[in-house]
C-alpha cells in the first residue's frame, strides 16, 4: 500500500527545488502531474550531456539531471499563457490537493493561476510556492539560484580549504534541501487540513533555507560572536575530525569522543598523545588544533590507505575511505540497500538512484519512470478530466497541448 494514494499533485514547477519535493511526494505514492509547455518541457531536460542512450547506444533527448528528479510522474502538456490552457489548469486544480510552483513572486497572477484566485476556487488546495527569496521583503523580485545562494547564505564561507577560493558544494544542495523542506511542509499541510478541511499557501525560500540549515554553524557564530571560517573537511568543533593523509591517499577520520580519541593514539602508535593535557579533552583539542594534527599526521603516513581502515574499523574506531561515484555504488553496504535501480522507460531502461527511507508497513518508492515530454497528455485529460478525442485534437491543433 502507498503511502498518498489518496493525494493528487499538480506540479507546476521545473529545474530542481519543485521538482525534488514532488518526486519525493510521488514516491510515496501521490499521483503527481507534471505540468510542461508544449514542445519545450523542463528546462532540465536540455541540461545534458551526458543523455539516456536509447537500445541502440545513441543519445536520447532525456538529460540524466532531468532523469534525477522526475521519477514516478505524469508528463502533461498546457501551455496556460492561452486562455485554453488556464482552463485546464483550473479544472485539473479543482480536483487536486496540492499545487507546487517555482516561477517568479506574482507570476503566475497574469495567468489566473496565483493562490488567491486557486484558492477560491478550491479552498482546500496547498499551494506550495517556492522562490530564491520568499514572497516578502527587499530581494522577493530577484531571481535566485542555488550557487548564488549557497554564497550569499553563508555556505561557501564555511567550504573549501582556507587557503584556496571559496567553494560550493558539488551539487546543488540549496535546491535540494528547499525541495525536501518543501514536501516536509506540504505533508504537515496535508495533515492540517485533515482537522481543518482548508488549504494554505506556502512560502518556501532559497535564501531562508540555506540560513536555516547552517545548523551548528549558526549557531556557533550566534553564541560565541566569532565568524566560522572555511576549514577543509575538518569539523569546527570536533577534533580530529578531518581527511587524513596515508602512505598512498588519504582516508577520513572521525574521533567523536576522548576514549575514541585515546583508542585511535593506541592503535597509531602516539599514546603520549592521549596522555598529553593539550588533548586529553575535545575541548583542548580544539584549541590546539593545528598542533596535534601535525603530530597525528606523521603518525598515519606510516601505513597505507587499507590497512588504516582495516585496523581502526576492526576497533570501532570510526573511519571511512574517500569514494568517488563509481566507488560509491560498487559499495557492498550500497548495494545490499539496493540504492541503485533500474526502471522500465520508453527508450529501455533508465538507471534510478531510489529515496533512501524504507517503511516497514508501506510501499515508498515508484516504479514509474520519468516521463518523456507530454507522454501522460490525453491519457490523464481523459481520464480526470473526461475530454473526448476530438476536443485533445482541437487542442493540439490550437498548439495548447
Amino acid at each position: 500500500m502507498s503511502l498518498l494514494n489518496d493525494i493528487r499533485v499538480l506540479d507546476l514547477s521545473r529545474i530542481l527545488a519543485g521538482p525534488w519535493a514532488s518526486q519525493l511526494l510521488a514516491d510515496y505514492g501521490a499521483e503527481v502531474i507534471k505540468i510542461e509547455k508544449p514542445g519545450e518541457g523542463d528546462d532540465t531536460r536540455r541540461w545534458g550531456p551526458p543523455y539516456l542512450k536509447n537500445a541502440q547506444g545513441d543519445d536520447t533527448t532525456e538529460s540524466a539531471y532531468y532523469l534525477a528528479a522526475n521519477r514516478g510522474k505524469h508528463s502533461v502538456t498546457i501551455d496556460f499563457t492561452q486562455a485554453a490552457g488556464q482552463a485546464l489548469i483550473r479544472e485539473l486544480v479543482s480536483i487536486s490537493d496540492v499545487l507546487i510552483e517555482n516561477y517568479k513572486v506574482g507570476g503566475l497572477s497574469q495567468y489566473g493561476l496565483d493562490y488567491a484566485s486557486l484558492s477560491a476556487l478550491n479552498p482546500r488546495l496547498i499551494y506550495c510556492s517556492i522562490t530564491g527569496f520568499g514572497q516578502t521583503g527587499p530581494y522577493a523580485q530577484q531571481a535566485g539560484y542555488d550557487a548564488m545562494i549557497q554564497a550569499m547564505g553563508g555556505l561557501m564561507s564555511i567550504t573549501g580549504d582556507n587557503s584556496g577560493q571559496p567553494q560550493k558544494v558539488g551539487v546543488a544542495v540549496v535546491d535540494l534541501m528547499a525541495g525536501m523542506y518543501a514536501s516536509n511542509a506540504i505533508l504537515a499541510a496535508l495533515h492540517q487540513r485533515q482537522r481543518t478541511g482548508i488549504g494554505q499557501h506556502l512560502d518556501v525560500a532559497l535564501l531562508d533555507t540555506q540560513v536555516a540549515w547552517l545548523a551548528n554553524q549558526a549557531l556557533n557564530y550566534l553564541v560565541s560572536d566569532e565568524i566560522p571560517q572555511r576549514q577543509g573537511t575538518a569539523h569546527p568543533n570536533i577534533v580530529p575530525y578531518q581527511a587524513m593523509p596515508a602512505a598512498d591517499g588519504y582516508f577520513m577520520l572521525a574521533i567523536g569522543n576522548d576514549r575514541q580519541f585515546q583508542q585511535f593514539c593506541g592503535l597509531a602508535e602516539c599514546t603520549s598523545l592521549a596522555e598529553d593535557p593539550r588533548f586529553m579533552t575535545n575541548a583542548a583539542r580544539v584549541q590546539h588544533r593545528e598542533a596535534l594534527i601535525a603530530l597525528l599526521q606523521i603518525q598515519t603516513r606510516k601505513k597505507n590507505v587499507a590497512e588504516w581502515l582495516m585496523l581502526l574499523q576492526n576497533h570501532h574506531v570510526p573511519a571511512g575511505p574517500i569514494n568517488n561515484l563509481q566507488q560509491v555504488f560498487a559499495d557492498p553496504q550500497v548495494q545490499h540497500r539496493g540504492l541503485q535501480q533500474s526502471l522500465a522507460h520508453i527508450h529501455g531502461t533508465v538507471p534510478q538512484v531510489l529515496q533512501p527511507v524504507k517503511f516497514s508497513a508501506a510501499n515508498a518508492q515508484s516504479q514509474k519512470a520519468p516521463p518523456t515530454l507530454g507522454e501522460d497528455t490525453d491519457g490523464v485529460l481523459r481520464r480526470l478530466l473526461a475530454k473526448k478525442n476530438e476536443t485533445l485534437l482541437e487542442l493540439h491543433q490550437q498548439g495548447v497541448l
